[in-house]
């Protein structure tokens, strides 16, 4: 009993962590972002320096200090077809994600985040993972309505600022959809350091590309910076941190469980923002906006769970099945 006791004290503060570090990562990108606080607006260095800052963690973990493993099913030909593809819509999704805090609020850009799983479905029927009924077009009916309406209470609406986080949902919804094919025709079983040790490079890559024509030089010209650089590596290691809550939770609990708590850390950004910074100004359409979309993430986050469960009800009869059905993927926060 006492036991039983200790590991529910453990999971939930492994989900408490998780909030605090989710939302804790969101606030601080946007700190150091803001032309108003750190002043670092280059979306793109930034992002630029959690991937090679995580490549660099994850080869000393795994290879160097071998307190992990990754798996030994890797080879060239399904790095170049799955890896690479995930890799680079890692990458789109959080540039344009952290992009967008240049020009929109924290809890805006929250808000329009709601309508991932509409993209995710979308994406899904168009290439054969999802099914297509009355019931889901239902859902994703209501959440659009929600985004709609939180968007129409939104007093300062950048379209610019839209624009970047929509291409940030649509980079990780597409990096979702790529991960689940990945996991279903590749049967390689990865864990969350096991992704960053193969994502993370590529997805860097994916970013100096961009980088060297459309920052280095603007930051060239800037000269040095006036902040200590040790504020960007704890801002590094926040990302690394997060990562790894993603892994306790899902280790002790469920992919399921990981969206649940990312339903109350959204609720935990959006209102928390609009004490932390002066460009957040919620009104009752917005709460009221949002709220119908959340209701819409609960029912497809239901939906999800009884699939699930008839998934795993199925292939208890078929062990082999079941291998490969517990991959997660990184966080884009």
């Amino acid at each position: 009993m006492a036991d039983l006791k200790t590991d529910t004290l453990r999971t939930y503060a492994y989900i408490l962590l998780y909030i605090a570090l989710s939302s804790g990562q969101i606030f601080f990108n946007k700190w150091v972002l803001s032309s108003k606080e750190i002043n670092f607006p280059y979306p793109l260095g930034l992002t630029l320096l959690h991937m090679v800052f995580s490549s660099v963690l994850c080869f000393s973990l795994t290879k160097i200090l071998k307190v992990m493993k990754v798996d030994q099913g890797m080879t060239p030909e399904v790095y170049v077809t799955s890896v690479v593809p995930i890799g680079a819509m890692f990458a789109m999704t959080l540039w344009l994600g952290n992009t967008a805090y240049l020009y929109i609020s924290v809890a805006f850009a929250q808000m329009l985040k709601a309508v991932m799983p509409v993209a995710v479905f979308v994406l899904g029927v168009a290439v054969g993972l999802e099914v297509m009924s009355c019931k889901m077009l239902l859902i994703m009916s209501v959440i659009s309505f929600g985004v709609l309406v939180a968007s129409y209470g939104e007093i300062n609406i950048n379209w610019v600022g839209v624009v970047y986080q929509m291409g940030g949902v649509v980079g990780e919804a597409l990096r979702l959809i790529f991960m689940e094919i990945f996991v279903k025709r590749k049967g390689l079983k990865l864990n969350p350091i096991s992704v960053m040790y193969y994502v993370s490079p590529c997805s860097a890559i994916c970013l100096f590309l961009p980088w060297i024509f459309l920052e280095k030089s603007k930051m060239d010209e800037h000269g040095p910076w006036t902040f200590p650089p040790l504020l960007l590596i704890l801002n590094c290691l926040c990302t690394f941190a997060l990562n790894l809550s993603v892994f306790l939770v899902i280790t002790h609990t469920s992919a399921l469980t990981i969206r649940v708590a990312g339903v109350v850390k959204d609720w935990v950004v959006v209102l928390v923002s609009a004490v932390l910074f002066a460009d957040t100004k919620l009104t009752i359409i917005n709460l009221v906006g949002y709220a119908i979309a959340i209701a819409g993430v609960a029912a497809y986050n239901n939906y999800k769970l009884k699939n699930e469960a008839s998934r795993a009800t199925s292939n208890d009869s078929d062990p082999e099945s079941s291998q490969s059905q517990e991959s997660q993927p990184l966080t884009s926060r």
